[in-house]
């Protein structure tokens, strides 16, 4: 790819961090519904299990990356993102080149967002309101509040999924920008630049899985 993806960046990966290890609440947040509160909880419930797994200091990169793996697998709807940002060309797509984009995209993302946790330095986010949309859609919304740095709060508002009771992260927009249609764009542009086919892509995340290790 030309350029480094903003889904991968540090600046997001940050975010992202920031969101799994520190969690608080406003006065008078607002609670949708039963399926508001559950966003809410869920939400809250992913912080308190980075807090334990995550941000101990004295385990290796490798360690790190283990104890990240099933935290994200667990509540981020991974397969579903993978899917969404090739667009039509998972469909076109054999089962054996769909299996190994779908390691390698959660293999990129575990490398380099489990990193980034030793970065993590007291920044801290707050739920303001919940918005439920349908009745499998919520949009958590919450500012990013650097300690002692006085800089304007960051908005940072999450899409949650709730299937048969079971809640996911679908996509995360900061100052309203959507991770994952941004991730789309790069990617369309990077397959449509190489002949319309998956497999450049493949060596492509294979390379920066390599790079970041």
């Amino acid at each position: 790819m030309a350029r480094r993806s903003n889904f991968f960046s540090p600046w997001l990966a940050s975010i992202l961090i920031v969101a799994l290890i520190s969690f608080g609440s406003l006065p008078g947040t607002a609670r949708a519904d039963e399926f508001g509160d559950g966003a809410m909880n869920f939400i809250k419930g992913v912080t308190e299990d980075a807090i334990t797994m995550l941000t101990v200091k004295d385990i290796t990169k490798a360690e790190r990356a283990d104890r990240f793996r099933p935290l994200m697998h667990k509540n981020f709807a991974l397969k579903g993102i993978a899917k969404f940002v090739i667009g039509r060309h998972w469909r076109k797509a054999s089962d054996e080149v769909k299996s190994e984009y779908l390691k390698l995209f959660e293999d990129l993302m575990v490398v380099i967002y489990a990193e980034r946790f030793e970065k993590y330095s007291g920044e801290k986010l707050l739920v303001k309101r919940v918005e439920v949309r349908n009745k499998k859609d919520a949009l958590v919304y919450t500012t990013m509040v650097k300690a002692n740095d006085g800089a304007k709060p960051l908005k940072v508002n999450w899409r949650v999924r709730q299937k048969n009771g079971v809640y996911t992260i679908i996509d995360v927009m900061v100052e309203g920008i959507s991770m994952i249609m941004t991730q789309k764009s790069e990617f369309s542009s990077f397959i449509k630049s190489n002949g319309g086919e998956l497999n450049p892509l493949l060596v492509e995340l294979k390379k920066r899985i390599k790079d970041n290790h």
